[in-house]
């Protein structure tokens, strides 16, 4: 079942719980992602970045579109940190569902013209727009962009925000960095922060560097009203990390043989995700 985001999280905002947004950089990925939403029952997000999508090539997009289409579960297809118009509107073009449009590090006068931009063209087209307030941290170069420092959301200019744009989703920063969290740096969601923006703002809330967070933080954000968390790093290393120790029978060359096992080990990843987010099962409020 395809959907937009706004269908797919009214569902996850008012039965309090969050949809993963899963970053896919191949087909292997895409298949054990959708594999693992189907065995849990869970809507899903297949998130792609601009730099993920130079990588596969919009020709995914119709893979993934065919795929929804048989699925047992809902699916979103979500352009993340969609850089400017242009990009947003090559995703459009492509056939996502979903884009977010990443205005965070402009002033908050030109992030509120840019998202208006992109909503309305997108709202034309029965897709679904994501704007960020705040900024998200970065913790190394292979991430997605992020600030050095942490700009927190303030909730009374997002309630401005939301009103003025007219997204359907709002990311917001609350202490959460891009990447693999190196060690000793811990990180420390707000979340008193969370609930006083939960308070003001109606539509569903957004956390990006969901990946390397502690569990315990995470769940009490879905408890409090979080309703998409984006994970990308988390799957990736299980995928690479048990294909490095794959590769160490140097006599292996076939994918067939080599990324079974790869796919095993992220599912693993996403099934954890999906249960800490409580989205498991809930493919059943969707019929």
């Amino acid at each position: 079942m395809l959907m937009n985001m706004k269908d797919l999280l009214a569902v996850a905002n008012e039965h309090k719980f969050a949809v993963p947004a899963f970053n896919i950089s191949d087909y292997s990925m895409m298949n054990g992602i959708f594999e693992a939403s189907e065995e849990k029952q869970a809507p899903v997000i297949i998130a792609i970045h601009p730099d993920e999508l130079k990588h596969t090539g919009t020709e995914i997009v119709k893979a993934i579109i065919e795929k929804a289409h048989k699925a047992t579960v809902p699916v979103c297809i979500h352009l993340d940190h969609g850089a400017t118009f242009e990009q947003v509107m090559l995703a459009i073009q492509s056939g996502f569902t979903s884009v977010m449009i990443d205005g965070s590090s402009l002033s908050f006068e030109d992030n509120i013209a840019v998202c208006k931009k992109v909503a309305e063209a997108a709202h034309a087209v029965n897709v679904s727009v994501e704007g960020e307030l705040g900024t998200i941290g970065s913790t190394d170069a292979q991430a997605e962009a992020g600030a050095n420092t942490i700009i927190y959301t303030d909730p009374d200019a997002a309630v401005k925000f939301v009103e003025a744009t007219g997204v359907d989703t709002l990311a917001i920063a609350i202490g959460t960095s891009h990447g693999i969290y190196p060690k000793g740096m811990k990180p420390e969601l707000k979340l008193d922060l969370l609930k006083v923006i939960k308070s003001k703002v109606s539509i569903p809330l957004v956390l990006h560097g969901g990946s390397n967070n502690p569990d315990a933080e995470i769940g009490q954000s879905v408890t409090l009203g979080v309703n998409k968390i984006n994970i990308s790093s988390d799957i990736k290393v299980a995928y690479y990390e048990k294909m490095r120790e794959v590769l160490k029978d140097e006599s292996l060359r076939e994918p067939n043989v080599i990324q079974p096992a790869c796919i095993a080990a992220m599912k693993e990843t996403a099934y954890h995700k999906i249960e800490l987010f409580q989205a498991d099962g809930k493919a059943a409020l969707y019929r």
